[in-house]
């Protein structure tokens, strides 16, 4: 294993990511947050500032991607083929709410500054990444529309979630977990319904049937 202070900045910026949020529950996104997690990695903290040049959403985005990570791990350990794309769906989701609540006042820092005009932008991207990831993590081979179309559905139900987390006081987020079950159940409502709705090849006009059917009319 390589000592912090020989790793390069893109492995220390992972390495940084993971003690980060225990630091910044208590002192935020900011310089006193790298400043402790260098410490901790026993690294000088100009060295660890180097790591996020843009400062608290650099290392958001760093803490993001960590969570990622671990998720993606959580998932292949899983039976996912035996699963139902619904279960499936389900386990990445809680599989990483479950990381990123392990620190929750990190967790409502970071909301609370991707939600600034500023940052606006940079939060759809990361929420982007996580439904991207989820789906990859879970097998997911979708191409061309489906593609776009599944990630959009998973960001919303993703966004959603954290929103509703973000009121959430129960025991265990379990409210949040009963939100995310409904939310799933909808929008697998949805896709049934559109499934139901697709045109059907074979109600479609073909010259080359209706021909057919006529030169048997005629010659019968």
């Amino acid at each position: 294993m390589i000592a912090p202070i020989d790793m390069t900045l893109d492995e220390l910026r992972m390495a940084l990511a993971e003690a980060l949020p225990a630091h910044a529950a208590f002192d935020g996104w900011g310089e006193t947050a790298i400043a402790g997690a260098a410490a901790e990695l026993g690294i000088p903290a100009d060295r660890a500032a180097l790591c996020f040049p843009k400062g608290a959403i650099d290392m958001i985005d760093a803490w993001f991607e960590s969570i990622d990570r671990t998720m993606a791990t959580k998932l292949a350990a899983l039976d996912l083929p035996a699963m139902k794309i619904r279960d499936r769906i389900r386990a990445a989701l809680l599989a990483r709410l479950e990381e990123a609540t392990r620190h929750p006042d990190a967790l409502r820092r970071a909301i609370a500054i991707l939600a600034r005009p500023v940052h606006v932008a940079r939060g759809g991207m990361l929420a982007w990444r996580a439904a991207d990831g989820m789906w990859r993590a879970i097998g997911d081979a979708s191409v061309d529309a489906a593609w776009y179309s599944k990630r959009a559905t998973l960001t919303a139900l993703y966004v959603a979630t954290m929103t509703a987390w973000m009121d959430d006081d129960s025991e265990g987020f379990a409210d949040t977990r009963a939100f995310l079950d409904r939310r799933i159940d909808d929008v697998m409502k949805v896709e049934k319904l559109k499934a139901r709705l697709k045109p059907d090849p074979d109600r479609h006009f073909s010259p080359a049937r209706f021909l057919g059917r006529l030169r048997y009319r005629i010659e019968g």
